[in-house]
């Protein structure tokens, strides 16, 4: 029995979710497993080594416990199975440990979703394309997620959904919240919409120019959020003097990331932006001059 913690129940949620107190560090736990609730009782105690025992998750503090007792009480059974299809799903294609709170986070989303289509409230999602472009593989599991919850609640699950779904994906194996990739997204959608009337251009969304420019966008936004250390810009002199009105709209760019992030971004980040900005446009501009082949 050495190396074997005990866990008492607390309560039991369904027949695949019990929250516990108990082990080693007398915490307080919420157990996932195929049964684990089946034939428990308050005040029973479940063994580490229980096999049925699929995800362990601590509940870090009394006010994450009391949100964690009150929205697993209202959870549908259903829409715990099915939380843990799509968990299953997100686990075949990204081995390795997901984000404990995706456990509370998505069933919470998928029920308030079902409700919400079942009463007719609209759903619409206005960085859907954003998120299709930035996440392929996560959406690809979220447009199979959308399969199974509309397959199980007989409901018809829309695309703009899918996009929602996919924050929860890509939530879970970043450990990045869903609230800083809803402001990621908003804030490259402003940035975006300021270059087109900036330069007087509309980017065609399914554009090479426009799934470049977002990537940069959103990769520079990320590494905002995420603290992330921004390596030195070797040619930074040469972009401020010879790109001048790039680097002038990437410094405009800059100053809105900072009001909405309120972080500085870096010397070196902006002169990359306007870096790209050049390649961009130019390469807008040589494609415009390119004499059409007669047919």
């Amino acid at each position: 029995m050495s190396g074997i913690e005990l866990f008492t129940v607390v309560r039991v949620i369904g027949n695949n979710v019990v929250m516990v107190t108990g082990g080693k560090k007398e915490s307080e736990y919420v157990i996932l497993g195929k049964g684990i609730g089946f034939g428990a009782k308050i005040g029973g105690t479940i063994a580490s080594d229980d096999k049925r025992i699929e995800k362990l998750f601590r509940l870090e503090d009394r006010e994450q416990w009391s949100q964690a007792h009150h929205l697993l009480e209202e959870f549908d059974p259903q829409v715990m199975e099915i939380t843990d299809q799509i968990l299953n799903l997100i686990g075949q294609e990204f081995p390795g440990t997901l984000n404990d709170k995706v456990y509370l986070a998505l069933p919470s989303h998928i029920q308030f979703t079902i409700y919400r289509i079942r009463k007719g409230m609209d759903i619409i999602n206005p960085f859907l394309e954003e998120t299709r472009i930035s996440f392929p593989k996560e959406y690809d599991i979220a447009a199979k997620a959308a399969e199974l919850i509309g397959k199980t609640f007989d409901i018809e699950v829309p695309e703009d959904e899918i996009g929602f779904l996919t924050y929860h994906v890509y939530s879970a194996v970043s450990h990045v919240p869903v609230g800083h990739l809803v402001k990621a997204s908003n804030v490259v959608g402003s940035l975006v919409r300021y270059i087109e009337e900036e330069r007087q251009v509309a980017f065609d969304r399914g554009s090479m120019d426009y799934v470049r420019l977002l990537m940069h966008l959103r990769f520079s936004v990320d590494r905002m959020l995420n603290q992330e250390i921004h390596v030195d810009n070797p040619f930074a002199e040469q972009i401020r003097s010879k790109f001048t009105q790039e680097y002038g709209l990437a410094t405009r760019l800059a100053g809105m990331m900072e009001k909405e992030l309120g972080k500085k971004v870096p010397e070196s980040e902006v002169c990359f932006l306007a870096m790209h900005l050049y390649r961009l446009f130019t390469g807008r501009l040589q494609q415009k001059n390119q004499p059409r082949e007669e047919s």
